[in-house]
């Protein structure tokens, strides 16, 4: 049995699919549900079990025997969450939980860090987990701190004689972007967004640069195509004895300009943009700039060539949000 942890969310839900296609698999997840149209991102798949995070522990021992792998890639998610005791008990505690566990139990743990425990990329973007390297680090945000001090105890932990899962591995994931993501409102990607005011008459709309090294809409992310991540998280299952932690982005740095005009020509439409001022309060704390080192994700095997912008954004545009059903 392969356990996800926020199986029913956007990677989750892809990483799910790609399970199943494998056909090989029991699959269990743990995640909320609530009220809106979250399940849909499931609906297709065959689920063994299903658990709320707060029974976990329970069902971590009933299914022990059976239990082989564990996908950690639950966690409060948004940037602009302010209860930090919410964020330490979804993305600190329950994450040292199940870490402890799978090393009881010699299990396998492969889970979620961010690429938000960046910062603003003063200290460079290399997925060095040397405890030395991470403590130059500077999250901008509860989330991304509550992320970059997990990485630190596991870090300790790997460096010393402390008791581990039977494999580790931590990936931080940069700008994804996917079917499934529907959900996340304003927390998902400019894809969507842009897809969505576009097909109801409107312009597409960025945030105004207010760092004169970047023009409006200059500013850059690695944007990685939601199919890369799942290929990349399938090789670490596949390959027991990679352990550590690495980046999964595409690589390479693209400005929002550059997104937004992929969707517009997926769509066979002339690009319309307008620019509004980034909020005031999270202005200060706003990325200009990311981009993914995945040379140690190679260097640990993952040969498969990442997606370029144009052609993730045309087959998202093309086999999902244009599609009858947008679910994968």
């Amino acid at each position: 049995m392969i356990l996800v942890t926020g199986g029913a969310g956007f990677i989750g839900s892809n990483l799910l699919a790609g399970l199943e296609a494998r056909g090989q698999y029991e699959l269990a997840v743990a995640d909320h549900l609530g009220r809106g149209d979250k399940w849909r991102n499931i609906a297709k798949r065959e689920i063994a079990a299903f658990v709320r995070p707060d029974r976990l522990e329970s069902f971590l021992e009933a299914h022990r025997e059976r239990l082989e792998t564990v996908f950690h890639l639950g966690a409060v998610s948004s940037t602009t969450e302010t209860d930090a005791d919410l964020i330490v008990d979804s993305n600190f505690a329950l994450s040292q939980m199940l870490w402890d566990w799978c090393a009881r139990h010699g299990k396998r743990l492969i889970y979620a860090s961010s690429a938000a425990t960046y910062g603003d990329g003063g200290a460079g973007f290399d997925d060095d987990f040397s405890l030395p390297h991470l403590a130059k680090l500077k999250p901008l945000n509860a989330y991304g701190w509550s992320k970059h001090a997990f990485d630190r105890r596991v870090a300790r932990v790997a460096s010393g004689n402390g008791a581990r899962p039977r494999q580790w591995a931590g990936v931080k994931f940069f700008n994804v972007y996917g079917p499934n993501e529907y959900h996340k409102g304003a927390q998902a990607s400019v894809v969507y967004h842009t897809h969505q005011r576009v097909k109801q008459g409107k312009k597409a709309r960025l945030f105004r640069s207010h760092d004169k090294k970047y023009k409006d809409g200059g500013q850059m992310r690695d944007f990685v195509w939601v199919g890369d991540c799942v290929d990349a998280l399938l090789f670490l299952h596949d390959n027991p004895a990679v352990n550590g932690m690495f980046n999964i982005g595409s690589g390479k740095a693209r400005s929002f300009l550059d997104l937004t005009h992929a969707v517009y020509k997926a769509l066979g439409k002339k690009p319309a943009v307008e620019f509004v001022d980034t909020p005031k309060e999270i202005r200060a704390k706003y990325q200009y700039f990311t981009e993914a080192k995945i040379g140690r994700l190679r260097v640990a095997g993952f040969k498969k060539p990442m997606t370029s912008l144009e052609d993730g954004v045309a087959a998202y545009v093309r086999d999902f949000l244009e599609a009858p059903d947008p679910y994968r």
